[in-house]
């Protein structure tokens, strides 16, 4: 009994997760995910209503929290759930499957709660972010996150850039589009406004950079759709 009563609570527990971390959940859907009935998650449903959380029902289409309902206590800044976005990004490329499934329902569970904004924010930088491998090494930049909240929130950038060849620094405004992190160090995919075209610019070559309050029409495309760009002019 015990043990059935500590199974139907955890199933609440991801119900409640589920629904807070989609708009609209059916029936169905829920009961295929929890291998339980669907008469089952009806009874979940009014359990988890009688506990106080506000569940609206769309009859035919499904069920959704009200509007603004958030699990207290947890809050996150917008930079804080981006450092989460990224070590996720990390941690998914590691060998030991046990740790990247613990990571991955933890951070489904921390996405949860965030603010409808902040979620949208974060799974915009999810999607413009690359890891392809996982050095560890000396911190050689200070700038990433900056320019997350540049790439999700659409603000021109500005850089003092140190070239590769001459070192000779220059002075650019860029869009920043996506980041990439490729043997230990992290680039920046950006429009630059200086040569018209995207640009790739390493973090650790940047020396100075300043995040202006003016606003850049958002490009179009996924990173994948970038890299068939590139790889194909």
């Amino acid at each position: 009994m015990i043990d059935n009563d500590t199974s139907r609570l955890s199933r609440l527990t991801a119900i409640l997760t589920q629904l807070q971390t989609k708009r609209l959940l059916t029936s169905t859907f829920l009961a295929e995910k929890f291998g339980v009935s669907v008469r089952t998650i009806y009874r979940d449903i009014r359990a988890l209503e009688q506990s106080g959380v506000p569940i609206v029902t769309e009859e035919g289409k499904g069920y959704s929290l009200l509007e603004g309902y958030r699990l207290p206590p947890v809050s996150f800044t917008e930079s804080e759930a981006n450092a989460l976005i990224t070590a996720e990004k990390i941690i998914v490329k590691n060998r030991d499957a046990s740790l990247v499934k613990e990571y991955t329902t933890a951070i489904e569970k921390i996405k949860a709660v965030l603010r409808h904004t902040t979620r949208a924010n974060t799974e915009l930088l999810s999607n413009r972010m690359l890891v392809t491998h996982n050095y560890t090494e000396d911190a050689s930049s200070t700038y990433l996150a900056s320019l997350q909240l540049a790439l999700t929130n659409f603000n021109l950038t500005k850089i003092a850039y140190q070239k590769p060849d001459s070192g000779e620094i220059t002075t650019r405004v860029v869009e920043p589009f996506a980041l990439l992190s490729t043997q230990g160090n992290w680039l920046l995919v950006a429009w630059c406004r200086l040569r018209t075209g995207f640009r790739l610019f390493r973090l650790d070559r940047i020396t100075q950079l300043a995040v202006l309050s003016e606003k850049f029409e958002p490009h179009k495309m996924t990173l994948q759709e970038y890299f068939e760009r590139t790889s194909h002019p």
